[in-house]
């Protein structure tokens, strides 16, 4: 699935070409995605896209009737092509502008999701979500009070969007490494110290991988078709069997919540 970085390479990917464009036509090739396309979506024909946000892995585009949101769901992405462009196997939706340029959203497994938001309002999807992890809400003494009396493993706790968004199972990985902590341990045992360690780790870790286009992933590719470089750079998700990089201990996989979890049992305590 595209986690966050991902996500957020796309809205950047996407918005020079359609922000502050006239919506001239909203084609629904398909509306059976994980939910019904409903028709409201239709309603942006003729409006300005205001702006292109992001909020957890929902993209919202803003009109002033309302939002359009997608999700890419396990196997979705956006690209923009020329209008004339000949159609993919896949391509569900797409949103004409009065650039000549379309917006495209591919989904092969149909996860995704095209929604509406009206003006003013907050989608039921968002009423209960975290705070963003670039954001200064996001604080090492919001985890640890979360926390406390808390028995699940802590990488679970970090991937939980109630209480930060978007920390998806690679960029968990690769932080409880960089922060030494065993992706085991409770979370409620975690203390303080080590908190304020593992909360900047897990925004640099998400901002470098934005910076670098994103984690390449079978089934994503930015907006252009290119693919992301950060991939190259992770320390241990999907390197079980080979030495870690700091002390060379043979890194071990086991599972958590159904996740891969690469960890080196020297390095994280």
């Amino acid at each position: 699935m595209p986690e966050l970085p991902e996500v957020e390479v796309s809205r950047l990917g996407i918005t020079p070409h359609i922000e502050l464009q006239t919506v001239k036509k909203v084609l629904i090739h398909n509306a059976s995605l994980r939910w019904p396309v409903p028709d409201e979506v239709k309603s942006i024909e003729g409006l300005i896209i205001n702006s292109v946000r992001r909020r957890a892995k929902y993209l919202l585009l803003d009109t002033d009737k309302g939002s359009v949101i997608l999700h890419l769901g396990m196997s979705g992405h956006l690209r923009v092509v020329e209008q004339g462009e000949a159609l993919k196997k896949h391509d569900h939706i797409e949103f004409h502008f009065s650039n000549g340029k379309a917006l495209r959203l591919n989904d092969a497994r149909r996860f995704g999701a095209c929604l509406w938001q009206e003006p003013e309002q907050s989608h039921a999807l968002f009423a209960k979500l975290g705070p963003e992890p670039l954001t200064d809400e996001f604080t090492a003494e919001r985890l640890f009070d979360y926390s406390r009396n808390k028995k699940v493993p802590v990488k679970q706790f970090i991937m939980d969007n109630h209480v930060v968004v978007g920390v998806g199972n690679i960029y968990a990985n690769e932080s409880l490494f960089k922060a030494g902590i065993h992706p085991k341990r409770e979370a409620g045992k975690v203390s303080l110290k080590r908190y304020q360690i593992l909360t900047p780790i897990i925004k640099q870790t998400l901002a470098a991988a934005i910076t670098q286009g994103g984690t390449t992933l079978k089934d994503f590719a930015q907006s252009d078709g290119k693919p992301g470089y950060f991939a190259q750079q992770l320390l241990v998700y999907g390197r079980k069997g080979k030495p870690c990089v700091s002390c060379e201990s043979e890194l071990k996989e086991i599972r958590l919540g159904q996740r891969s979890t690469v960890y080196c049992p020297q390095c994280q305590k």
